[in-house]
């Protein structure tokens, strides 16, 4: 059993430090925890909530007590939790490209908000679908999971000694690359139909030239990408949870 005398030597000091900088990078970075409707005061207070939460499991410190030493180690505590924060917002951000191209296609390019999870603009539909994303990471306990991971990197990855390798920066380029290609697959139910659509349009103003396709044409289109986007709701959602799932699978790469 510590005694006090222990717990406020210097090793425990900068093991309290740099745990505390682990969970501060998470809440930063990771989604849900990086959630721009969240004060930074509070994130603060979370980081240092669970800081003294785990510090009964922190593993003995490893680096020498200096001041160049110490600033390093702050750095890979916080590089430790951007790389988790790049890993999950790449599996992530798959259903706001999907909503951005399904945007342009609506003529909803224009119609932008304020994400309030990454504080940026965005389209509309990009939005919608970012929100009912946040809330499937909720239903999944992405939350628990996170705190868990954190819970079994102290064992695995010892404090100020992670390391950003190339498998990492490999599987990031990956992921960018299949955040593309999976964004265009939920769209292209829509890009598909609203292409059919526009030549449909075309003959009829070959034919009839009174057809108005600013008055007639853009409602229809709108009201099928809407229905469209009804019916394969469910199926990007499950996407999402899978391309998640997949992603937090490989933060095994970190141990």
């Amino acid at each position: 059993m510590l005694s006090w005398t222990d717990i406020f030597s210097d090793t425990y000091i900068v093991g309290f430090i740099l745990l505390f900088f682990r969970f501060a990078a998470l809440f930063m970075a990771t989604p849900i925890f990086s959630h721009q409707n969240i004060p930074m005061n509070i994130k603060a207070a979370m980081a240092f909530f669970f800081t003294i939460v785990f510090y009964s499991s922190m593993p003995p410190l490893l680096i020498d007590i200096n001041v160049p030493t110490i600033i390093l180690a702050i750095l890979s505590e916080l590089f430790f939790g951007l790389a988790i924060g790049v890993v999950l917002l790449l599996a992530y951000n798959v259903i706001t490209f999907a909503g951005g191209q399904i945007s342009f296609m609506m003529g909803f390019s224009m119609a932008s908000a304020i994400d309030p999870q990454s504080g940026v603009s965005m389209p509309i539909i990009s939005q919608f679908l970012s929100l009912m994303g946040l809330m499937v990471l909720l239903a999944m306990n992405l939350h628990h999971w996170l705190l868990l991971f954190i819970d079994a990197s102290l064992s695995s990855i010892p404090l100020g000694g992670f390391l950003l390798t190339e498998d990492l920066f490999n599987y990031m380029i990956k992921a960018a690359a299949n955040m593309f290609v999976v964004g265009f697959m939920i769209a292209f139910p829509i890009i598909a139909l609203t292409f059919l659509q526009d030549i449909i349009f075309g003959m009829l103003m070959n034919t009839m030239p009174q057809f108005n396709l600013l008055v007639i044409g853009f409602p229809i289109k709108i009201m099928v990408a809407f229905m469209v986007l009804i019916a394969t709701f469910a199926a990007t959602m499950l996407i999402l949870k899978t391309q998640m799932q997949e992603a937090f699978n490989y933060l095994e790469m970190f141990f």
